[in-house]
């Protein structure tokens, strides 16, 4: 940026020079009556020119020449000249992209937390010398190598920082570029993952409630929950993993982790059901029934079992279940939502509009939940929301990233009617505010609702550096290098013949 304001600097002192001359030259020609040289003279000695900004420093040069210019690029000449990454260790792992421009100015996007910056990076070759406001023939020309879940994250990290790019471009909130704004606030969620203990739940939250002043909550029910107590489970030892735990996140391929919900066989007592409806009761005797309350993590059982345990919660009046069986099973979730009242939910690892579609027009959800760091970005999820909407469907966001994914969720929320809630997934991490700093002064969020940026452009928000700095994962220290190996294109991409 510094050296384009220097170019810009240079061609104004010159013009600013040449200028002056001839002022100058006015002043003392023969023919230039007195009232005309007063005049010129007074222009010359008032206020500040250019010329006399010679002995400043660069920034105090800077300062000056900008004061009053509006600090938006040429658009149309905009061209994409890099794409650059950092790792922060947030919820996993989670990369943060940077596109940079020839106009200096540049976009914040965001790899889906626990994906790899490489799925981004294969990308650059195809977006170099491109002009990042074409958003959405960028994305046309990239969706393919999407796919479900983090394997989205690369082409909507792009997207996302393509928008903050437009939005700085053309100086309006991204909200401002999906259509305008449904809202100035943001309703969230607090996520609640599972505790030591149900004093220690309970605790987590209160915390939400009392200090964070959230309106609406979730919590995990797991079948985990059930590890020690006999006859609660029917073949679940089978599965278990070295340290004794029914684990969803790791394992090999032939793991429970990687074994989908009908082909494992794990049952749930009469006793496992009360336990585990005990678990939400206590829940509900703390925070009474004003609050909606959500659930998630069952663990990995068919959708006989889901039912099950969806008529033992019922009495709850719990706001959603959430992915009880995997999201690619339409007609299961079909059977789920005519067999229960609680709202059904899922969407979190479905790519684009057209996986979601199923679901939508079979109304086998009552809530699609896309995190739009997998469902295709921020124009693609406001789609999404609309498609639902028409088919009297509402919209949930889920969301775990750092506070730029938070703040592309933000302006989309903004600009999407059916819009119910969007999830904050590091409620207890101290620093994850302190990762960004608003472009308007605004803080993130307050009172468990998000403030939706009304006039700062882009997504609204710059990196403190020193911060993210602080938490990058300690298997990549780099910080936005060069990633010069990324620049070529080696492969014909066209998907027809």
């Amino acid at each position: 940026m510094k050296s384009i304001i220097q170019q810009i600097t240079a061609d104004n002192k010159q013009r600013e020079q040449a200028a002056a001359k001839a002022v100058q030259q006015e002043i003392l020609h023969p023919a230039t009556d007195n009232k005309r040289r007063n005049f010129l003279k007074k222009t010359a000695l008032g206020g500040m020119s250019l010329s006399a900004l010679m002995g400043l420093s660069f920034e105090d040069t800077m300062a000056q020449t900008t004061s009053k210019v509006k600090r938006a690029s040429s658009p149309s000449d905009l061209k994409i000249t890099d794409l650059r990454y950092a790792v922060v260790q947030n919820v996993g792992r989670t990369p943060i992209i940077r596109i940079d421009t020839n106009q200096g100015i540049y976009g914040l996007g965001e790899v889906r937390d626990g994906a790899d910056e490489r799925y981004a990076l294969m990308l650059k070759s195809r977006l170099l010398g491109q002009n990042p406001c074409n958003v959405e023939m960028l994305f046309r020309s990239i969706k393919q190598f999407g796919g479900p879940s983090r394997q989205a994250g690369g082409v909507c990290g792009v997207e996302m920082a393509l928008w903050d790019l437009c939005g700085k471009a053309y100086d309006v909130p991204a909200w401002q570029l999906l259509g305008g704004r449904y809202r100035d606030k943001v309703r969230m969620y607090a996520d609640t993952p599972e505790a030591d203990s149900p004093e220690e739940q309970i605790k987590l939250i209160k915390y939400r409630i009392e200090d964070q002043g959230y309106t609406w909550l979730k919590m995990d029910v797991s079948i985990s929950e059930l590890k020690d107590i006999p006859g609660a489970l029917v073949n679940d030892k089978y599965w278990k993993d070295s340290k004794g735990n029914l684990s969803q996140w790791q394992g090999d391929y032939m793991s429970y982790a990687n074994t989908m919900h009908p082909f494992t066989q794990v049952q749930i007592t009469d006793k496992g059901l009360e336990e585990l409806a005990s678990i939400v009761e206590n829940i509900r005797n703390v925070i009474g029934y004003e609050i909606p309350l959500s659930t998630d993590h069952y663990g990995h059982f068919d959708v006989n079992n889901g039912i099950r345990l969806g008529k033992a919660l019922e009495k709850y009046r719990l706001a959603w279940l959430e992915d009880v069986v995997p999201w690619q099973y339409t007609e299961q979730w079909k059977q789920l939502s005519d067999a229960l009242e609680t709202p059904m939910l899922t969407g979190e690892d479905i790519y684009l509009l057209e996986g979601f579609k199923p679901l939508i027009e079979a109304r086998a959800v009552d809530i699609v939940h896309p995190d739009l760091v997998s469902s295709g970005g921020l124009l693609e999820t406001k789609r999404i929301g609309d498609y639902a909407e028409e088919h009297g469907i509402a919209m949930a966001l889920h969301q775990a990233g750092t506070p730029i994914s938070f703040m592309a969720n933000v302006h989309c929320a903004a600009a999407t009617q059916n819009f119910l809630s969007l999830e904050h997934h590091s409620v207890d991490v101290p620093w994850w505010t302190d990762m960004v700093k608003t472009t308007d002064g605004r803080k993130l969020f307050e009172k468990g609702f998000a403030n939706v940026p009304l006039e700062a452009p882009g997504l609204g928000i710059e990196l403190n550096d020193e911060v993210v700095k602080q938490h990058l994962s300690p298997m990549d220290k780099s910080y936005f290098a060069p990633t010069k190996e990324w620049d070529n294109i080696r492969s014909h991409d066209r998907s027809f013949s």
